[in-house]
C-alpha cells in the first residue's frame, strides 16, 4: 500500500436522531485505501457498513448526521466540501453500486437515459457520443445485444442484467473509487459468481481501488487484499485477508467463519453465533460483543476494549490481546 492513502476515514461518527434517542450507527470507524487496492468490509447485517459507504459519499440524510471525524480524499477534506462540489465528485470520481438496482435505477427511464445522464452531468459527452460511449460500456459489462439494451427500463431486464448497467453507470466517468454495496444479495449462486468477476475484471483493466461491502466471508476471501470487520458500528478487527483467514483474533471474526461451509468438509459443521446484534440505542456498557462472545471476561462487561495493534496492518478490539494484562 502506498504511503499517502488515496482515501482515509478518520474516527467517523455517524448518528441518527429517533424518537427513543441517538442511534450512533458508526461509532469511531478508521480506514484506509489505496490506488487500485480492494478492501472489504464485513459484518452481519445492521452493523454499520452501508452506513459507513453513505457516509464517505456524503449521502446521509436527516435524520442522519456525520457527528465527528475527517474523510480525506486525495488529500482533500470531503467534509469540508459544499454540496455542488460533493455532486461533482460523487459519481466522476467516487462511485458507488447499491444493492437493490432495481429500487436504484429509475424505472421511468430508459438505460440509455440514465448512462447519458451520468456522462452529461460530467460534462464527458452528449447526444451521439453518450449513446455510443453507452453501447461501449454495456458491451463491456458482457451484456448481450447491447445497443437493444440501450431501449429497455429497469422492469425490462433481469436481476443480473440491471446490476451490470449500475456498474456500467459507476464506472462510466472512470473513477478512482468503487463502492460496491452487497452487489450480488438479491441474484443466484450463478449470478453472483458472475457479477463478482466483472467487478474483479472492471477494478483491474481501470486500477480502480474498491470498497467491497460484504457478509460472505467467501467472497473476500477470492477477492479483496485487506477486511476490516464490523460489529455494532465498530470496526473490531483489520488485516490483510490471508492473514484473517489463517489466524482471526477476534471471537466475532471467528463465529463468522464458522458459519461459513468448508469445501470438501462435511466433517466440519456451520455454527451459528449465538444472540443477536445489540440495540444500538441501548448498548452493553462493554465490548458491544460480550453478551455473545464464548470467551468473554470480567472486564469486557465494563469498558469498551481499545484497538490494539499487533503488527503493521493488523489491528483487533478485544481484550485478549492486551499484552499489558499478560505482563507482555
Amino acid at each position: 500500500m502506498t504511503s499517502t492513502p488515496l482515501l482515509q476515514v478518520q474516527d467517523i461518527h455517524t448518528q441518527f436522531t429517533t424518537y427513543r434517542g441517538i442511534l450512533c450507527a458508526v461509532d469511531g470507524v478508521s480506514l484506509t485505501i489505496g490506488r487500485g487496492e480492494t478492501l472489504a468490509l464485513v459484518g452481519e447485517s445492521g452493523c454499520g457498513k452501508s452506513v459507513t459507504a453513505l457516509s464517505i459519499m456524503r449521502l446521509i440524510q436527516p435524520p442522519g448526521r456525520i457527528a465527528r471525524g475527517r474523510i480525506y480524499f486525495d488529500g482533500e477534506d470531503m467534509l469540508a466540501k459544499s454540496p455542488r462540489e460533493m455532486r461533482s465528485i460523487r459519481g466522476s470520481r467516487i462511485a458507488m453500486v447499491f444493492q437493490d438496482p432495481l429500487s436504484t435505477l429509475n424505472p421511468t427511464f430508459t438505460v440509455e437515459n440514465q448512462i447519458a445522464e451520468s456522462l452529461k452531468i460530467h460534462g464527458l459527452a452528449r447526444g451521439r457520443k453518450a449513446r455510443e460511449r453507452a453501447v461501449e460500456l454495456l458491451d463491456s459489462m458482457g451484456l448481450p445485444a447491447p445497443r437493444e439494451r440501450l431501449r429497455n427500463y429497469p422492469h425490462e431486464l433481469s436481476g443480473g442484467m440491471r446490476q451490470r448497467v449500475m456498474i456500467a453507470i459507476a464506472v462510466s466517468c472512470e473513477p478512482d473509487i468503487l463502492i460496491a454495496d452487497e452487489p450480488t444479495t438479491a441474484l443466484d449462486v450463478t449470478l453472483q459468481a458472475q457479477i463478482m468477476d466483472l467487478l474483479k475484471r472492471v477494478k483491474e483493466k481501470r486500477g480502480l481501488a474498491t470498497i467491497l461491502i460484504t457478509h460472505d466471508l467467501g467472497i473476500v476471501a477470492q477477492f479483496a487484499e485487506r477486511a476490516a470487520v464490523m460489529y455494532a458500528g465498530q470496526i473490531v478487527e483489520q488485516a490483510a485477508v490471508s492473514d484473517l483467514m489463517e489466524e482471526p483474533l477476534h471471537p466475532y471474526t471467528r463465529g463468522l467463519l464458522r458459519c461459513v461451509p468448508r469445501l470438501g468438509r462435511p466433517d466440519v459443521p456451520v455454527t451459528p453465533i449465538e444472540g443477536s446484534v445489540p440495540d444500538l440505542i441501548s448498548l452493553p456498557p462493554g465490548c458491544r460483543f460480550a453478551p455473545r462472545c464464548p470467551a468473554v471476561m470480567e472486564r469486557c462487561s465494563t469498558a469498551v476494549p481499545p484497538m490494539y495493534e499487533l503488527g503493521e496492518g493488523r489491528f483487533v478490539r478485544c481484550y485478549l490481546h492486551d499484552s499489558s494484562a499478560h505482563g507482555g
